[in-house]
């Protein structure tokens, strides 16, 4: 009996569907509520669609912007809308990269083009952006701008880094993927342990999505009340109830999660115990 999975490819694609069926992760799709628009049936069917792109990365098969962009138009077909997107972002240089040392390496070398086609995935898919954001994706005139001002996809994702946390991790080293993928090693195998990190992500740090999509202080409020969570104060699935209700999903913890379990699971991190 081999020892899945084997290849990159297969990690990223296990990674994704671990996430979203562990339960309860406050606000987000799992096994164990939908979204009226997005259900689970969504998300693991971009896991699996997903594939040609990730054997791509895998085989150094193309361009980075290209690659993310092939990967929204593999997985856009559904009726679910933008499952993953984030997490093709973390993931993509993961895959080609093989680690996050190797992940570094591939985002220095993005250019001018890579950033076009990134911009270019947006197209294919609804993905929430800061309304004031210059290089709105929405405005043709921001391609000519990239093109003006010359900028690489690492440099779009500098630009984004203050107001996008997942745009932060091609910044910052993968630091909280980083810090994720040792809590989920030092958390034991299985469920539990993803559960346990998502909730220590979304106590750490406001999620960036929620900020975009109901505010700053909502934002700040669900990280403070992930903490009580934590500190025993306040009770999970009445938590998870309430983000529900509202509309709260911190989709950006979720895919800083996903790329911490493609870190984990490479370096010998099991999920079926």
């Amino acid at each position: 009996m081999r020892d899945l999975p084997t290849t990159r490819a297969e990690r990223a694609q296990l990674a994704m569907m671990l996430e979203v069926c562990a339960y309860p992760k406050p606000g987000n799709v799992d096994r164990c509520h939908d979204y009226e628009d997005t259900r689970l049936e969504h998300f693991l069917a971009s896991a699996i669609y997903v594939r040609p792109a990730f054997e791509r990365a895998e085989r150094g098969d193309g361009r980075m912007g290209d690659l993310i962009r092939e990967a929204v138009r593999l997985t856009s077909g559904h009726t679910g809308g933008n499952t993953h997107f984030g997490a093709y972002i973390l993931l993509m240089p993961l895959v080609m990269g093989g680690d996050i040392p190797g992940a570094l390496q591939v985002i220095a070398e993005t250019d001018v083009q890579d950033a076009l086609d990134f911009y270019a995935a947006f197209g294919l898919v609804r993905v929430r952006t800061a309304g004031s954001d210059e290089l709105d994706v929405n405005d043709p005139r921001s391609l000519a701008e990239i093109r003006r001002r010359r900028m690489t996809l690492r440099e779009i994702m500098a630009y984004s880094a203050p107001r996008d946390m997942v745009a932060r991790e091609w910044t910052n080293g993968y630091r909280l993927t980083r810090r994720a993928a040792d809590l989920l090693e030092s958390s034991g195998c299985g469920r539990q342990a993803i559960v346990d990190t998502f909730m220590a992500l979304l106590a750490a740090e406001p999620d960036t999505f929620v900020a975009k999509k109901h505010g700053e202080e909502t934002a700040r409020r669900t990280a403070r009340h992930a903490r009580e969570v934590l500190e025993g104060t306040r009770d999970l699935a009445a938590f998870d109830a309430e983000c529900i209700a509202k509309g709260i999903n911190p989709g950006s913890i979720a895919d800083i999660t996903i790329a911490a379990i493609y870190v984990a699971l490479g370096e010998g991190w099991r999920w079926d115990c």
